[in-house]
């Protein structure tokens, strides 16, 4: 053995980095990895309203599938839609 011993102060220092390090980590947006996403998921990555979602809808500008009472979008479809608008210059980015 070595001879080093762990002092209160080096745990100490090891609990605020790590709750630091986890600090970090929670905050970091978790990607997306589901192809099908619900309503509540589209608007909270785009940021838009529940009526807004619903006009992108009925103008035929995000495809959509219902199965039974819940709409599911394709993230693709998501993905297409937000570089059409960037491609014809209508987006503000």
């Amino acid at each position: 053995m070595d001879g080093k011993f762990l002092t209160q102060e080096d745990l100490l220092q090891f609990r605020v980095q790590l709750i630091e390090q986890l600090k970090v980590l929670l905050k970091q947006p978790e990607p997306v990895k589901k192809e099908w996403l619900k309503s509540a998921e589209v608007r909270k990555l785009l940021g838009v309203s529940h009526g807004t979602l619903q006009n992108l809808r009925i103008n035929g500008l995000l495809p959509y599938s219902k199965v039974g009472g819940l709409i599911f979008y394709k993230y693709d479809d998501l993905v297409k839609l937000l570089e059409g608008d960037r491609k014809s210059g209508q987006g503000n980015g």
